[in-house]
Order: structure tokens, then C-alpha cells, then sequence
């Protein structure tokens, strides 16, 4: 019996709001057990004990933890994730002006990984113990065992070298006085406003980090892909097709892509999930100021909403990827919709 598409994703959405709640409370708890007094932290060294005290008040420090708790997720349904004690911002302010960066940032870097990882798996798999499958396994294993940052370094020495012009730090050139749009997105926003210098410089500077960035994708997708194909290439309908003389081309594309995806487009939805935590290096060295680099900075000044916020954030990106690719396998591949359904 097959299950209907639509109850699939009902009962996704139901195991992942189950799954946002456990993060909730897990990371609500740690952010106030870690050692450090947040109030002392945010007020500095020089502020008197009754100043202290009278913050940890208005912040609801002195109330048990399951009441603290409860508080902050009423307050959270409602769209107030509290204030920053670094920024002196609300946070849901601070994430509207730096989520879109790193969205952006991962969103390019996944396109990268599609580009390159699916077409380099399928050709070393096409050309399975040659000069070129060596070759391509030899890029794949440097991609996945050298860091992101050194492939990030590399990149700007060598811009700087060879290409003077080319930007290395930085979302847009500043000297085009673009002040902002809508959705925080510099190429979406560039469009809508018909400005395309805004959007050709939005992608200069995306080039960098985010090619460096992928590169770990890149090796980890090519040699899934790479296996995925050379494992369905055995199968007995491909083999069929092969003795009745289909094109192998036919054979690649339609036939042993698609049902290779599977696999690779897991790996993708998990990349891209785990681009938003690592992607705070990056956003270091290209001074990119996203979400990742104000995670790491609310995290070392112990700022326990922003902490809260940009864990749950992270978390909920996590979710939609995976729900995302759950739905493109289901449609791939049938197959696994009627495995649930039993």
C-alpha cells in the first residue's frame, strides 16, 4: 500500500518538531550550567554587586530553571528571542542582518558542490582505474583531509598575486553605495532593484569562500557519487540495458544518475546543514560578519539568548535540509514510500 506524499511530510513535520523541542531544553540548560555568570560577563569587571544582581533580575536568572525555560519559549512563540547582552540589540534583530549573509554564503557553496562533485563522481566513475578516475580520487581526498581555512588562505594569497582587481574580503563593494534591500539577500535584492553592479559584485566576493568553503563537500559528494555509480553500474536492469546496445550516454543520464542521486543528495542536505556551523573560519578570514562568526562571538561572551537563538536557528536550518531532501528521495525514488507505508 502506498502512503500518500502528503501524510509523509505530516509525520516528518511532527518527529521534527519533537526534535526542536529536545534542543530547546538541551540547549537552554547547558547555555545556563557552562561555568561564568553572564551578568558579570555582559556589565565587565568594574560593575558593583548590586548592579550585577539587578541585571541578573530583569534577565529572570533568579527564577528556577523549568520556569526560565517556559518564560523563554512563550516569549519565543511570540517572535521575542530576548535581548543581546553583547549588542544591546534584540536578537531577532542581530539574526535579520546576519543570517542572510551565511545563508547566501551556503546556499552558492552548495551550488559549487552540485556543479562540480555530481559531473567529477560520474566521469571517474566512467572511467573507472584510468589516468582520469586517479586523478579525480586524488582532488576528492584532498578536498575532504585539508581544512576549509587553508583552502580559504590559499585562495586569497593567490587572488591578491594574480588578480588584483578581485575582491578578498567582504560581501559588496562599498564604493557602489549600496544601502541595503529587502530580503538581506545581495543578489536577490541587486535583482529586484534591477541594480546587476550590485549583483556582479555580490558574486565576486562570493567566489572565495564559498568555493572554499565546498571543497570539503566537493570531495566527500565526488566519492559517494563515484561509488553510488560504479555499484548501480552491476545492476541487472543495467546490464540489461547494456546487452540490448542502449547508448551509454542514455544509460548514464537517464538511467544510473537518477538512481544514484540518492545517496549524494543525502550527503548534500547534511552539507548544507553542516555549512552553517562551519562556516564561521570562513566568515572570519573574508570578514563576512554572518550568522556563523556571531554564533562564536555570542558563545565566547556567554550571551545566553543569542546562544539559545542561533543553536535553535542552526537546528531549525538542520531540519528544513533534511526534510527538503526526504522529499526529493521519495520522489527519485517511489521505492522508499512504499517501504514506509508497511
Amino acid at each position: 500500500m502506498q502512503q500518500h506524499p502528503l501524510v509523509a511530510i505530516v509525520t516528518r513535520l511532527g518527529t521534527f518538531i519533537l526534535v526542536m523541542i529536545a534542543l530547546s531544553v538541551m540547549i537552554f540548560i547547558l547555555a545556563r550550567v557552562v561555568p561564568g555568570d553572564p551578568a558579570r560577563m555582559a556589565l565587565g569587571p568594574a560593575a558593583t554587586p548590586e548592579q550585577v544582581d539587578a541585571l541578573r533580575l530583569s534577565m529572570g536568572l533568579d527564577q528556577p530553571l523549568v520556569v526560565q525555560y517556559f518564560d523563554y519559549i512563550r516569549k519565543a512563540l511570540h517572535g521575542d528571542l530576548g535581548m543581546s547582552l553583547v549588542s544591546q540589540r534584540p536578537v531577532t534583530t542581530d539574526l535579520a542582518s546576519t543570517v542572510p549573509a551565511t545563508v547566501e554564503l551556503v546556499l552558492v557553496s552548495v551550488i559549487f558542490m552540485f556543479l562540480v562533485a555530481i559531473p567529477l563522481g560520474v566521469i571517474t566513475a566512467h572511467y573507472r582505474d584510468r589516468a582520469f578516475d586517479h586523478i579525480g580520487r586524488v582532488l576528492s581526498l584532498t578536498g575532504v583531509i585539508i581544512p576549509s581555512f587553508l583552502f580559504a588562505i590559499t585562495l586569497q594569497l593567490l587572488a591578491a598575486r594574480y588578480l588584483n582587481n578581485w575582491p578578498i574580503i567582504g560581501r559588496i563593494d562599498h564604493n557602489l553605495g549600496w544601502t541595503g534591500g529587502p530580503t538581506g539577500f545581495l543578489i536577490v535584492d541587486g535583482l529586484l532593484a534591477g541594480r546587476f553592479d550590485v549583483v556582479a559584485s555580490a558574486l565576486q566576493h562570493l567566489a572565495l569562500p564559498a568555493f572554499a568553503l565546498s571543497m570539503a563537500g566537493i570531495g566527500q559528494i565526488t566519492r559517494i557519487t563515484r561509488s553510488s555509480m560504479i555499484e548501480n553500474q552491476r545492476k541487472d536492469h543495467v546490464l540489461t540495458l547494456q546487452s540490448f546496445g542502449v547508448p551509454e550516454r542514455v544509460i548514464i543520464f537517464r538511467y544510473l544518475l537518477k538512481l544514484s542521486s540518492i545517496a549524494p543528495l543525502t550527503i548534500m542536505g547534511l552539507e548544507f546543514a553542516s555549512l552553517i556551523g562551519n562556516a564561521f573560519v570562513i566568515e572570519m578570514i573574508f570578514a563576512w560578519g554572518g550568522f556563523a562568526s556571531y554564533g562564536l562571538n555570542s558563545i565566547l561572551q556567554k550571551d545566553l539568548n543569542s546562544v539559545t537563538a542561533v543553536v535553535l536557528v542552526a537546528g531549525l536550518f538542520f531540519i528544513i535540509a533534511n526534510l527538503i531532501v526526504d522529499i526529493l528521495i521519495s520522489i527519485i525514488d517511489p521505492r522508499l514510500r512504499h517501504k514506509e507505508a508497511r
